[in-house]
């Protein structure tokens, strides 16, 4: 069993391991360059990816799921924010920090950063049910010990305190 994150067609396609891995070096990037309340609404869909919570096998989203902004500005800044991720992540920002090395995660971003940069944000059509965090669900709590955001008010902890 694995987890699909999918944008415009294209689908990563990970294993429970992978995903983990995956989201780990992502919350360490986002944790560090969430400022805005949608940067810190796309943390919490991270966050929410925590397999620890939510189960194996569970996870994932699509870039059509997630509300990206009414007007072609705000989709281009939340874009532009996605990619700033992926690439801060690919510099192995904090991998310091795991506890284990994580050898497959640069392909694995690689992967995902070519699905987000094909995508066209003006194409999503959020689904009922597949929802993006709303305006009042942003991960603005960080763990401590951690030093990421947590998924705070949806449960206490971040996807290190789980693993």
């Amino acid at each position: 069993m694995g987890n699909l994150f999918h944008g415009g067609g294209r689908t990563l396609g990970l294993s429970n391991g992978g995903t983990a891995v995956f989201i780990d070096v992502l919350m360490l990037a986002v944790s560090d360059l969430a400022r805005s309340p949608w940067e810190y609404r796309f943390a919490a869909l991270l966050a929410l990816q925590d397999q620890n919570v939510m189960g194996r096998g569970v996870v994932g989203f699509d870039l059509e799921d997630i509300d990206w902004g009414p007007s072609p500005q705000q989709r281009s800044a939340a874009k532009d924010f996605v990619l700033k991720v992926l690439d801060l992540a690919l510099t192995r920002h904090r991998w310091d920090a795991l506890d284990y090395h994580p050898p497959y995660a640069e392909s694995y971003l690689r992967q995902y950063r070519e699905i987000v940069d094909a995508f066209d944000p003006s194409d999503a059509r959020p689904r009922p049910g597949r929802c993006f965090p709303g305006p009042d669900e942003g991960a603005v709590a960080s763990c401590v010990r951690h030093r990421v955001l947590s998924a705070l008010p949806h449960w206490e902890g971040c996807v290190f305190c789980h693993g």
